[in-house]
């Protein structure tokens, strides 16, 4: 397995959490479902440090096609980093999820106060 990790600095972007949010919001996660050996992607976003990115987990090497990243259009340059990592190990822990398809902000009505997992930046170790 190979997990591909992106994101972006979104300081001097024309572009916002929030615009972003409404851009998946608007079908941009839709031709992620069809894509061949991916297992799960998930779109991040970090307030505090005004980062957006994306973690995607692969079966084996990801395909040649891919839909289109339109958060490089929209944004407008690269995502400033781009990580690939080969996966050492997995485990699903205890949970009460049935399945993680459509969750999220993007995903509550608009009138509801969604909840989201808020990341904290950590520092590394050799684990």
């Amino acid at each position: 397995m190979r997990v591909d990790i992106a994101w972006w600095e979104l300081d001097g972007s024309p572009q916002t959490i929030d615009s972003l949010r409404e851009h998946l919001r608007d079908g941009a996660v839709d031709p992620w479902r069809e894509v061949p050996g991916l297992r799960l992607k998930l779109w991040m976003a970090d307030r505090q440090h005004n980062r957006w990115g994306a973690v995607m987990l692969w079966e084996a090497d990801r395909p040649a096609d891919l839909p289109a990243n339109h958060a490089t259009a929209l944004i407008g340059r690269p995502p400033t980093h781009r990580i690939r990592f080969d996966v050492e190990a997995t485990v699903e822990g205890a949970y009460a999820l049935r399945e993680l398809q459509g969750l999220g902000p993007v995903f509550a009505p608009p009138t509801a106060s969604p909840t989201s997992i808020r990341g904290e930046e950590t520092p590394c170790t050799n684990t």
